[in-house]
């Protein structure tokens, strides 16, 4: 791999990993959810500005990240507009984007309603955030305990409780532990077979999922990995003449999500009274690179900031020149997914999840 490719790899997988819908189905009919709140942990797929408030380098929080945003604000989003959560929250009819929790002018209102505690760069696997210094699983999990005493003090125990228990829960990450620890930057392959380290991560998401219900939470979405051999930045490391997806990476997705189908189920019977889904990232994302025009996209193998091939970060910024048509691109940038990909994912979450969860009995 080329020197500077790979300098650049080493501190770019870190990252990785307007109300335009009302709350209602694709029928137009009211979705009948019940979720009084969301709360959302994970990587930079989910972050919407924690990063901006802690010591990292890894953060979104300049142009063009935002460009269509409201307000072309770049929040620290690390995408030029809202993200899966925000436009969950937002046909869902609780809010029209989810905040940091580390946010310091959040409101009542908006501790009420629910917070992200995701960062960009963390993982279930503690060397994913050791050289990053992002927010780790185990340390967002400590926010969500503060995040139920600032709730008390708002509304009371009780009220609290239900709140906590009727939320929707979504947990995305992963895609930095194989990006950083696994392919690009090999610490993990010296010890773990890649079958070894999917049971390794497992184990972390298992015991993460009984630290959250031991909190209260009882409606969960687990999200599996993206096809991450077809992730621009991965073609650049693997195939940058024929920009083609990385095979063996995205088997080793499906693999691994496998696994994590199977493992829900198991985890959900050993605890009483919850819920827990798997959500698909793989399935429709490749669906979208190898048929963009049933999608309305054309470019899949670059994001939009620069080139598309490395800018991520800092060296996706005002600077950069950007593509003229951002709707066009499946990738905003050369590791993560553009606004308009965001929505499908969210409209297929909104369709095929969120009922389940809602047609669970509220638990506290």
């Amino acid at each position: 791999m080329n020197s500077i490719v790979f300098l650049f790899i080493l501190g770019l997988v870190q990252f990785l990993s307007s109300k335009t819908a009302s709350s209602t189905t694709s029928e137009g009919k009211p979705f009948p959810h019940k979720f009084p709140a969301i709360l959302i942990f994970g990587d930079s797929t989910v972050d919407p500005g924690n990063n901006n408030y802690i010591l990292t380098a890894f953060k979104g929080n300049h142009p063009p990240y935002g460009i269509d945003f409201p307000g072309q604000i770049p929040t620290g989003r690390f995408s030029n507009g809202k993200l899966v959560p925000d436009l969950l929250a937002s046909m869902l009819g609780l809010k029209e984007s989810v905040p940091p929790f580390l946010q310091p002018s959040l409101s009542d209102r908006e501790l009420l309603t629910g917070v992200s505690f995701a960062s960009g760069g963390s993982g279930f696997d503690e060397l994913t955030t050791a050289v990053s210094g992002v927010i780790s699983m185990s340390r967002q999990i400590e926010y969500l305990k503060e995040y139920i005493e600032r709730l008390i003090k708002i509304v009371g125990e009780i009220e609290a409780q239900k709140i906590v228990g009727g939320a929707l829960v979504i947990v995305s990450a992963g895609t930095n532990d194989f990006i950083f620890n696994f392919y690009d930057i090999p610490t993990r392959r010296l010890e773990f077979s890649v079958s070894g380290y999917h049971d390794f991560l497992q184990n972390k998401l298992h015991d993460f999922i009984k630290e959250l219900y031991d909190l209260g939470c009882r409606k969960i979405i687990v999200s599996g990995l993206p096809p991450i051999g077809c992730l621009p930045i991965q073609l650049t490391v693997k195939h940058s003449i024929l920009r083609r997806c990385v095979d063996k990476e995205n088997l080793d997705s499906q693999t691994y999500n496998d696994k994590l189908q199977k493992l829900l189920p198991r985890v959900q019977e050993t605890l009483s009274t919850t819920k827990i889904l798997y959500a698909d990232a793989y399935t429709q994302l490749m669906d979208m690179i190898k048929n963009p025009q049933e999608y309305g996209f054309v470019e899949t193998t670059r994001g939009c900031c620069g080139t598309g091939i490395l800018e991520a970060g800092p060296l996706c910024n005002a600077g950069t020149p950007i593509c003229p048509n951002h709707s066009l691109h499946i990738f905003w940038d050369s590791i993560h997914p553009s606004e308009s990909t965001y929505r499908y994912i969210s409209e297929q979450l909104l369709k095929e999840l969120l009922p389940k969860l809602s047609q669970t009995e509220d638990s506290c």
